[in-house]
C-alpha cells in the first residue's frame, strides 16, 4: 500500500472539532492536577504550595500577555501560532522602532 506524503500543512490543521478543543482543555487540566499533587506529595510544605500556585499564576499571566494583550493593544496586525512563533515576533520586535508620535 502506497501512502501519500502530506505537507506541513496538512498534517498541522487547526483543531475545529469543539468535542475535541473540550477534550483537550481537560486532559491539560487533568495534567496540571495530576503534576501539582505529585509534587506536593514529594515536597508536602506550605513554601511549596504558595511557590507552586504563584509559578501557575504567573505562567497564566505571561501566556495571556503572550497571546492577548499583544494582538489587541500593542500589534494587532500580528497573529501567533504557538509560543515559538511569539518568541520570534519578540526577538524581531528590538529591531523594529515605534513610529514617532506628534504629541505637540
Amino acid at each position: 500500500m502506497r501512502e501519500e506524503l502530506l505537507t506541513r500543512e496538512e498534517r498541522m490543521a487547526d483543531l475545529k472539532s469543539p468535542t475535541a478543543i473540550w477534550i483537550k482543555g481537560v486532559l491539560f487540566l487533568l495534567l496540571g492536577i495530576l503534576a501539582s499533587v505529585i509534587l506536593l506529595l514529594h515536597a508536602p510544605s506550605m513554601t511549596v504550595a504558595v511557590l507552586l500556585c504563584i509559578a501557575v499564576w504567573a505562567f497564566c499571566r505571561a501566556y495571556y500577555f503572550a497571546f492577548y494583550v499583544i494582538e489587541h493593544y500593542v500589534d494587532s496586525d500580528f497573529r501567533y501560532a504557538g509560543l515559538f512563533a511569539f518568541m520570534k515576533y519578540a526577538i524581531g520586535r528590538r529591531d523594529r522602532k515605534e513610529p514617532p508620535t506628534d504629541d505637540c
